[in-house]
């Protein structure tokens, strides 16, 4: 059997520092086959590459495999400064020193495996679920057999079968201090259609849900840890199913106590269901909104309209849920007249916070890389290693910006640019604040006054 050296390479804060499951469950796959696994982050170690050279000369490993989770940060303001993907460079070059195999993978290489092998030098790459492909390669090597360069996508692995990550104690305890918050995935797939959207191309289209008594465990085990916050990492939590109500109902059942977050998209609901997940620990909701007027929503291919936005949210406040809404002003459809309205209905949303961005990043694949095609913004040979963000054609980007700082100005829970958002998130962690966030920016009508010391740290970051 072989000694397997893996890495997570990200070293992204923000909002807060996200535990790397996707190495944890590759190495759970390893170890399952018999392998030697050793896992290694370069967040949690100092992000030192003479740090990463002495664990490596200490671990002597037969192979090495990089997990690459962003190529940027997709934020049409930073991200030309923000290029994850050259750090991941860095460690590579690391690794190469060693003259072992270097294997590539994780949801960033997934979207442009070619140009990012070719960029960062690594031997080989996974796309998409790497659990099979991974040990079925490391097989092969072993025998010297011949393989591919590239291992593409293939059907995806049923919800039952999806490995539990191989949880780090280390890292755990890592996180918890530096974040308090530690991330589940209870499924895989992605039943929705948005344009711009590359959850479908890494996962499918078909949603796979692992057994809720199995999510439930792991959690209790989180928990034993020192885990009481948890994020939910699914692309859509409310699937249409219902398989997040069930596991709702089964952490009610065993009575375990957290607190907890993910995506949703706004649809029906009832106010029943909502005071459900608020009783089993429900915190906040992340909500992909994603634009800001029907025009606009129905041109990135959503399946809900604004009012039913305006709805969702109206409930969740009856509930007393804090709602985070993502939005993108910029896309297909998009207007100075639309601008105009989406800033008129993004401020009619009570007790909430708004993340707007501007413009799309593309990805290849894509119904909207197609389209930026056929409009002539982009060849079809472009290189997106850089990052290229979608405009629409019948607006003035600069114009647009102008209008939604402008049109948010005065609004604390209006978080634009996006990096203006991330530097009061940094003040607040300044004051010892953990978890999201971004919920501590919501008061609630009725709700009582905060204690002297919250309402000072307010009035720091309202500003």
């Amino acid at each position: 059997m072989a000694s397997i050296f893996l890495i997570s390479t990200n070293t992204n804060v923000e909002p807060y520092p996200v535990y790397p499951i996707g190495m944890s469950v590759i190495a759970g796959s390893l170890e399952n086959a018999g392998h030697k696994v050793i896992q290694y982050d370069m967040l949690a170690t100092g992000n030192s590459l003479e740090h990463l050279r002495s664990a490596l000369a200490e671990a002597a490993p037969d192979y090495a495999g990089i997990s690459i989770r962003n190529v940027d940060n997709v934020d049409s303001f930073t991200s030309h400064t923000n290029k994850y993907i050259h750090k991941a460079k860095l460690v590579v070059d690391v690794l190469k020193e060693t003259g072992i195999p270097v294997i590539a993978g994780g949801a960033g290489f997934s979207l442009l495996p070619e140009e990012i092998l070719t960029y960062i030098g690594a031997d080989y790459g996974i796309v998409g679920e790497g659990e099979r492909k991974m040990t079925h390669l490391i097989a092969r090597l072993e025998q010297g057999i011949p393989v591919q360069q590239i291992y593409g996508k293939e059907e995806g692995i049923p919800g039952n079968e999806i490995p539990v990550p191989r949880w780090e104690p280390e890292l755990l305890r890592y996180y918890l201090n530096q974040s308090g918050v530690i991330n589940v995935q209870t499924k895989r797939g992605c039943e929705h259609r948005c344009a711009y959207c590359t959850y479908p191309f890494l996962e499918g289209h078909r949603m796979r849900v692992r057994p809720v008594h199995e999510v439930v465990d792991e959690i209790e085990m989180l928990v034993s840890f020192g885990a009481d916050n948890i994020f939910f990492t699914d692309s859509v939590l409310n699937d249409r199913g219902g398989h997040y109500l069930q596991l709702a109902e089964e952490i009610i059942r065993r009575e375990v106590k957290i607190s907890w977050c993910g995506f949703f998209q706004p649809g029906p609901i009832e106010h029943d269901e909502l005071a459900m997940l608020k009783r089993s620990g429900l915190q906040a909701m992340e909500v992909g909104t994603d634009a800001t007027s029907d025009t606009t929503l129905r041109e990135l291919h959503k399946s809900f309209d604004f009012n039913t936005v305006m709805e969702f949210n109206k409930k969740c406040v009856a509930q007393r849920i804090p709602c985070a809404h993502f939005v993108i002003f910029g896309g297909p459809g998009e207007t100075m007249d639309t601008v105009h309205e989406g800033i008129k209905n993004i401020n009619s949303l009570q007790n909430c916070v708004v993340f707007p961005f501007s413009g799309i990043r593309l990805h290849a694949g894509t119904p909207l890389f197609t389209r930026a095609v056929k409009e002539g913004l982009i060849p079809p040979d472009q290189s997106l290693l850089e990052p290229f963000y979608y405009f629409s054609p019948a607006l003035d980007r600069e114009e647009m910006n102008a209008a939604l700082i402008q049109g948010f100005k005065k609004r604390r829970d209006r978080l634009f640019p996006p990096d203006e958002g991330q530097q009061r998130i940094n003040i607040m962690k300044k004051f010892g604040f953990r978890g999201i966030l971004w919920d501590q920016l919501i008061k609630f009508d009725d709700q009582p006054a905060d204690s002297a010391d919250k309402t000072t740290t307010d009035s720091t970051y309202a500003g």
